[in-house]
């Protein structure tokens, strides 16, 4: 962060830790696994670089935006996939077992997991900006002002389709619970036909449904 000070760039970095357990010191301090030390370690470094900065050039924090240097960071963590395992063939299903996948996510996953392990499959880096909206009482996710537009809430209203549209976007995520029956996800598919003036290979290609 100091070199993208001195040097004016924007260099970005990776950091890689172990979640190795702490000494009693630290867990009384509230720190579990040296991952969350270093989490905090970043912070402090951050708002140290700000505090500097801002004492040598207070004009920089006049404008608008109120922090010209970046000193964010996101926490990721290498885990199996957010999807359920199915190791049973459908003539093998007993009736009363349907319903244990009728949402095939892992119960202990939120929504920006999902929408993180998508990026990762789809090879978006995952430093790419992230906005949020509410739209009829569901997320609507944007990254970088539209390479993927996602909702994994529901209901899918027509708002929230408009909303996605306006985006331009060049993928669409959906979780396969927003849509309580098939003909729902038949209409998403035409109507961002419409709004976004595509064609059904388009549609196709361009929305998906986990």
């Amino acid at each position: 962060m100091e070199y993208n000070i001195d040097k004016n760039r924007h260099s970005k970095f990776i950091l890689v830790q172990l979640p190795e357990e702490t000494d009693d010191k630290a867990l009384k301090a509230g720190y579990k696994n040296i991952c969350e030390i270093g989490e905090e370690r970043i912070r402090r470094a951050g708002k140290k670089i700000q505090d500097e900065l801002k004492a040598k050039q207070p004009d920089l924090f006049d404008n608008e935006n109120g922090q010209p240097l970046d000193t964010g960071f996101r926490v990721f963590r290498i885990d199996s996939s957010n999807m359920k395992d199915v190791y049973f063939a459908p003539k093998d299903l007993d009736p009363k077992q349907l319903d244990l996948f009728a949402d095939n996510v892992k119960e202990d996953r939120t929504e920006l997991d999902l929408l993180y392990g998508c990026m990762v499959d789809w090879g978006l880096q995952l430093s790419l900006p992230l906005s949020t909206e509410t739209k009829d009482g569901v997320t609507v996710y944007t990254v970088n002002d539209g390479d993927l537009v996602a909702c994994f809430g529901k209901p899918i209203t027509d708002d929230v389709v408009k909303a996605m549209a306006s985006k331009a976007p060049l993928r669409i995520l959906f979780r396969d619970s927003c849509f309580e029956k098939d003909e729902q996800k038949i209409n998403i598919y035409e109507r961002f036909k419409q709004l976004c003036n595509w064609n059904d290979d388009e549609a196709l290609n361009k929305i998906r449904v986990i």
